[in-house]
């Protein structure tokens, strides 16, 4: 289907760090890989179970039953985060039925093989229920495998969008690796109010400049249909991933939702996942796409493209589900290599629908790898290699068909080549020193506004700092640390809310940076903000020791994050006690008690899964 492209010689230091987490997971891929053996040597699932399994599995199937009970045909197992409420998810209302259709046309059976949660951020952003969206991950990953494990399918028909999703579902769907997995993705929404506008309204709210009644039209204007918020946060990070790691069909990420080609590529994915089971004509294992190559080729697009700092740890869980283990050092080296060819907002004006018009992901993968900074020979889910996603789809007289992706951008202030980057890498940086080890995302902050060291203003969430500014209190450089934000002390919730106030005290010409040991929304902006500090206070971090006034160093460009006090009397401070949960429980906090005792560490990818999380950062040391 595909045409080759011109790809040039591996980058060596893309090489240098694929094979040092080659090595590094040697053993743990090897047992992944020993589990999968044993499920694929198993042959047909369903043939292995009881007759009433059977008569249990299939009967309510109507017209589908001879299919299922000859064996012959493969039985493709939809999980589905559908939901109304939400604009990204409401579209996938109809997909069943559009699967279950183009299953019978290939010889295939379709069965809604179960729902799983789908939580938005967007919604409980600087709410109460934020304290549970981190963890709705692994309750995802949890109940697609219970959808799975009635263990009749031969196939997994994935329908999930935003943030949390993707990666849940990729996690419990790793657990049944030996079975063929394609992503149906739902599309963006159309383009609304621009983002610099809907930026400002939001800055003026929080100058009391707005009124509530203006700052919900102006959000109403940029989230006003179905589909994904339009910025490229985590939801459409994951997109981008699921195309790059190639569990896709080719282009259909960004394609808008309720359009005949969105149908076209919906019906496709049925007829491919048929095709790739062991009954089909190609059988491609899901453990076959997802390796380490596939991994750092995730990485690379999330540079590439000035993704989601969220996915620092949600690609950290999905490999691990894989038996591949990386670091932020993985992450951090990386992106001194891969250049940033996309502005999209936060990073830029633009959304999504104008990175996808100006050449999308098409030409975005071809320019990486005729760069050397993908690998091409991975297996995807169209087959060998990933030249075939270097293409993408069109109707011809209904029919679906792909070309090659446009040969240069379209719109250069939105996606470029190579050959001219916005920047020679992809401004994602780790930051180590006597605070521990952290994140920041460079891509959208200003270079002089990179580097901080003021003095810093300790809150225990970010209500605190939002009425210190309010108060007036806030007209010095600082820097803000936000601290007992981390998974084991309360699910670790976006600290978005922050970002306008921050954003007007930057423009008012103060010098400020956030230090903390919880998140930032995918949508981070033009702030230095080292996140996801490790270990978080609560499990003994010395962010806990910081007291106000202390000086501290944010350097986004030489990857510093220090508390300049001395090294005697800091070693000497007792860390700070937690306040204690003080909101929540009415919304189901005591609920996740159990994933929050279970919490690895933001770097082994916040899990609460019962497989070991290995210190990876002393695993790369002893390696490298």
């Amino acid at each position: 289907m595909a045409t080759t492209p011109v790809s040039a010689a591996l980058h060596p230091g893309l090489a240098a760090v694929t094979d040092r987490i080659c090595r590094r997971s040697a053993a743990a891929r090897a047992s992944y890989l020993g589990q999968v053996a044993e499920w694929r040597a198993a042959g047909i699932q369903r043939a292995r179970v009881s007759c009433t399994n059977l008569a249990h599995a299939f009967a309510a199937a109507e017209d589908d039953k001879p299919a299922l009970r000859a064996m012959r045909f493969p039985n493709l197992g939809i999980v589905s985060s559908y939901n109304d409420m939400l604009s990204a998810h409401q579209p996938l209302q109809h997909y069943p039925a559009l699967l279950k259709s183009a299953a019978r046309k290939a010889g295939a059976v379709a069965q809604f093989a179960g729902g799983v949660p789908a939580m938005c951020d967007g919604v409980t952003q600087g709410q109460d229920g934020m304290e549970l969206s981190l963890f709705s991950r692994d309750v995802i990953a949890m109940a697609t495998a219970v959808a799975l494990s009635h263990n009749v399918f031969d196939g997994v028909l994935a329908l999930g969008v935003c943030d949390k999703i993707v990666p849940g579902l990729l996690i419990g769907a790793l657990q049944f690796g030996h079975l063929p997995t394609i992503f149906v993705p739902g599309g963006p929404m159309t383009s609304g109010l621009s983002n610099s506008e809907k930026a400002r309204v939001r800055q003026l709210y929080s100058e009391g400049k707005a009124s509530r009644e203006e700052l919900l039209a102006a959000e109403m204007k940029s989230y006003h249909g179905p589909g994904t918020c339009t910025f490229y946060g985590t939801a459409n990070s994951n997109q981008m991933l699921m195309e790059i790691m190639g569990l896709h069909l080719p282009g259909s990420a960004f394609v808008n939702p309720n359009t005949p080609l969105r149908d076209a590529l919906t019906a496709a994915a049925a007829e491919r996942c048929a095709a790739i089971t062991s009954l089909g004509s190609e059988p491609i294992a899901l453990a076959d796409v997802i390796d380490d190559r596939a991994i750092v080729n995730g990485i690379v697009g999330l540079l590439a493209t000035g993704g989601s700092t969220n996915h620092t740890l949600h690609l950290v869980a999905i490999a691990r589900a894989a038996g591949v283990l990386i670091d932020w050092s993985d992450f951090d080296e990386l992106s001194a290599v891969v250049p940033l060819l996309a502005r999209v907002y936060p990073n830029g004006g633009a959304d999504v629908n104008h990175f996808h018009a100006a050449g999308g992901m098409g030409l975005l993968i071809r320019e990486l790898l005729q760069a050397g900074l993908l690998h091409a020979d991975v297996r995807t889910v169209m087959g060998q290699g990933l030249a075939h996603y270097t293409r993408e789809p069109f109707l011809q007289d209904g029919e679906l068909r792909w070309r090659d992706a446009p040969a240069a951008s379209r719109d250069t202030d939105v996606l470029r080549g190579c050959a001219a980057p916005f920047s020679a890498d992809g401004g994602l940086k780790l930051l180590t020193g006597n605070l521990g080890r952290a994140v920041i995302k460079t891509s959208a902050v200003k270079p002089e506004h990179q580097s901080v060291t003021a003095p810093a203003r300790v809150f225990d969430d970010q209500e605190e700092l939002l009425a210190a500014f309010k108060r007036g209190e806030l007209t010095q450089d600082f820097v803000a640390v936000i601290r007992f934000q981390g998974p084991r002390a309360n699910g670790m919730p976006e600290l978005h809310k922050l970002t306008p106030t921050l954003g007007i005290l930057q423009d008012r010409g103060l010098h400020v940076a956030l230090v903390t040991d919880g998140r930032m929304s995918g949508a981070s902006g033009k702030i230095p903000a080292a996140i996801h500090v490790t270990p978080e206070c609560l499990d003994g971090g010395p962010l806990a020791r910081v007291r106000d006034g202390d000086l501290i160093r944010v350097d986004g460009q030489h990857g510093h994050l220090e508390a300049l006090v001395d090294a005697v009397a800091w070693a000497a401070r007792v860390p700070a006690a937690p306040r204690g949960p003080t909101s929540g429980s009415s919304l189901g906090r005591p609920l996740f008690a159990g994933f929050r005792s279970l919490a690895s560490g933001a770097e082994q990818g916040a899990m609460s899964f019962g497989w070991p999380a290995p210190d990876t950062v002393a695993v790369t040391e002893a390696v490298s």
